[in-house]
């Protein structure tokens, strides 16, 4: 009877350990429905080039957000990028986003550079001011034919 008592509380702590843990993971992965007050904004660019879902958005090397969604735009040909911004994170409306890279190897991930406007964006807005990424490629492709890019 004893046996059967340590087995059941061995267990118990093992199963409240396993779902402190999940709980843990999805707070960190951002899949938990948090706050609920971050607001999500669009941006459209020329490339995604190193960026998917779930790629950091940083300001002043902070994470702010996240990229939630990516699609091609059958009218315009460029890449239609939706974000999450964290509650309480303001941007001016003439803000410029960027694709941004970590150094030569390192990974991408998507930077805000705030304006001046005293307007701020709000829930549903689009970024004007893109900058897509660059292709590594591309620009050794240029150096070595001695291409300008005109």
């Amino acid at each position: 009877m004893r046996g059967q008592w340590i087995e059941f509380l061995t267990g118990t702590v093992v199963l409240v350990v396993a779902i402190g843990f999940a709980i843990v993971g999805v707070q960190r992965a951002g899949l938990g429905g948090g706050a609920g007050g971050d607001y999500t904004l669009t941006a459209s660019f020329r490339s995604v080039e190193g960026i998917s879902v779930g790629t950091d958005v940083r300001m002043a090397g902070v994470k702010i957000g996240t990229v939630t969604g990516l699609s091609l735009n059958a009218q315009t040909f460029l890449a239609d990028t939706e974000i999450t911004v964290a509650e309480g994170i303001e941007l001016p409306d003439d803000s410029t986003i960027l694709i941004a890279s970590e150094g030569l190897l390192g990974g991408s991930f998507v930077e805000i550079q705030p304006g001046g406007s005293p307007f701020n964006l709000a829930e549903g807005d689009a970024f004007l001011d893109t900058q897509s990424s660059v292709s590594l490629l591309t620009l050794l492709t240029r150096f070595v034919t001695g291409g300008g890019g005109e």
